[in-house]
């Protein structure tokens, strides 16, 4: 009944009603603070995700396909944007990181960051089912039962992309040079 009724609520917010739209943010707005606060692990940085996912939805919602559930359209939205938050966040991180510590010299600090770089890129890489894999599990050390729940996938499709994805950056940083 739900389905039905968000088709007809983007059907009517298509045709300009704008009390529409604000019906479906009512409905979907805690489920997709917490995708973004789980992701993120920071309330005021999953409130900034959640208004950017329905500011993008709302601009792109002539795009949104009506065979498929309204939320799961919306909840790729918000991994995606979380991703895009934590990627950003990860870039300034290193920057951060890059500081030369005391008791280490500027060649091992350089040494350092450029691995980190390429780890980075190597799960950048990755396409985004494998790499938001990788970051709820090593990044914010997710149970597999979580990551299920986040992502609404069985918890072996779970374990299935984590293993595929950790060889595919096992691939990829043999390639760099960064693992042997």
């Amino acid at each position: 009944m739900k389905e039905a009724d968000d088709k007809s609520l983007v059907q009517d917010c298509l045709k300009g009603n704008l009390q529409a739209f604000e019906l479906l943010v009512e409905r979907y707005q805690k489920p997709v603070f917490n995708i973004a606060l789980r992701m993120l692990n920071n309330a005021d940085d999953a409130a900034d995700v959640a208004q950017t996912v329905f500011l993008k939805a709302y601009e792109n919602l002539t795009s949104y396909n009506e065979q498929f559930r309204f939320f799961s359209w919306l909840y790729k939205i918000a991994v995606n944007t979380s991703l895009t938050v934590l990627e950003q966040k990860k870039r300034i991180d290193l920057l951060g990181d890059t500081e030369v510590a005391q008791d280490s010299s500027v060649g091992e600090a350089i040494e350092a960051s450029e691995r980190v770089e390429k780890l980075e890129d190597a799960i950048l890489d990755l396409r985004p089912e494998y790499r938001v894999v990788i970051i709820l599990r090593h990044f914010h050390d997710m149970s597999y039962e979580e990551m299920s729940q986040i992502l609404d996938i069985p918890e072996k499709t779970v374990k299935s992309r984590l293993y595929t994805a950790r060889q595919m950056l096992k691939d990829s940083l043999m390639k760099s040079g960064l693992m042997d």
